[in-house]
């Protein structure tokens, strides 16, 4: 197979992320891909790289043309320190108000959820829909991968959702606002209907990758041998603790308690607030803290590390080597942190050299 990653490789890849994980693993886990780092060992694909590389395509576009695509792409990586092969089906933050019915638009950089007619938060019952096309779109791209690669590459799960969020796709989010204070009951009452229509595509898609998908994983690319998700609500930071603990956390600390090993996308100052509410979820293993445009990079928050870190909880970033070394030295350690950064052939020794520091190489 051209795509350059052993049975043994993701023997020992599974050993590690579930040292990491159960916090056994004595140094952090680095994923540093090479893209373009190696001949792929086969012909071009007939489709080009487009900016989503699922929405864009129209429909009349085969999965397996799709899958062929990644293929090639994944073919052309050499996977450094602790990355693997992985493909994310990305259809948009939210997918579920798609398959509940919500008009979806492709940009250029995103997809958008909108109401295919206003209604009141009374009005609006979200129902499973088997015939929904999206739906069944990400269903055939999976089971196409599944067939393809044989356990060889770690299909992701699509963006589901957060829980207001898919809500927020229905009842604009300035709505959505005003809700939470004249219509709290129907806030809640949908809020728990999304709760088990995502439990259910996300059993549904399992159904399809889990006979032969090494593990799990979600758009932030974290592998897991049992189930795992990114979980979110980007809605929140437009709401303050309480409201947070009201409308949020119920359902939240629900998700993690059965997901064996679930994250949080802790995103932008507006989060912050709940930090705290959010590392009492005894359930909840890790944050991935993302401070936002216009705010400091990554290394320069030691506070939010320092007060995960105390919680117990692992933690994910982003960026090049030396935001690990600085995260690093502002906590005393780098086990518990994976990196998630990127290698060109013109830095190939230097990034060498920083895997094999910590023991990832």
């Amino acid at each position: 197979m051209p795509i350059a990653f052993s049975q043994d490789r993701w023997a020992k890849t599974e050993a590690d992320y579930t040292d990491w994980w159960a916090g056994k693993l004595s140094r952090p886990l680095i994923q540093m891909p090479v893209t373009g780092g190696r001949e792929p060992g086969r012909g071009a694909p007939l489709l080009k790289r487009v900016s989503r590389d699922t929405t864009a395509y129209d429909l009349s576009v085969s999965v397996d043309d799709m899958i062929d695509y990644w293929d090639y792409e994944l073919s052309c990586t050499e996977y450094l320190g602790d990355s693997f092969p992985l493909i994310w089906p990305d259809f948009g933050a939210g997918v579920i108000a798609a398959f509940l019915g919500a008009e979806t638009v492709a940009g250029a950089e995103t997809v958008w959820f909108h109401p295919a007619k206003h209604q009141e938060s009374a009005d609006i019952h979200f129902a499973y829909d088997a015939d929904n096309t999206w739906l069944n779109r990400l269903k055939a791209i999976n089971r196409a991968g599944s067939e393809r690669w044989d356990g060889n590459v770690q299909i992701c799960m699509t963006d589901l959702g957060g829980n207001l969020d898919i809500l927020a796709s229905f009842r604009p989010s300035e709505e959505l606002l005003f809700d939470l204070i004249d219509y709290p009951e129907e806030v809640k009452r949908l809020t728990w209907e999304a709760h088990h229509l995502w439990w259910q595509y996300f059993d549904e898609f399992n159904q399809v990758l889990q006979p032969v998908n090494p593990g799990y994983s979600a758009w932030a690319s974290i592998y897991s041998a049992d189930p795992y998700y990114m979980l979110q609500c980007d809605f929140a930071y437009m709401i303050g603790p309480d409201m947070f603990d009201e409308f949020v956390l119920p359902e939240l600390k629900a998700t993690c308690d059965r997901l064996v090993n679930p994250f949080y996308h802790l995103d932008g100052i507006g989060q912050l607030p709940h930090l705290d509410s959010l590392l009492k979820i005894e359930s909840l293993k890790g944050i991935q803290w993302v401070p936002g445009d216009g705010q400091p990079d990554w290394a320069h928050w030691p506070q939010v590390y320092r007060k995960i870190r105390d919680a117990g909880k692992l933690i994910q970033l982003f960026g090049d080597i030396s935001i690990l070394d600085a995260v690093a030295e502002q906590l005393g350690t780098a086990e518990g942190i994976i990196l998630l950064t990127r290698c060109d052939m013109s830095n190939r020794t230097e990034a060498e050299e920083a895997l094999r520091r910590y023991g990832a190489l």
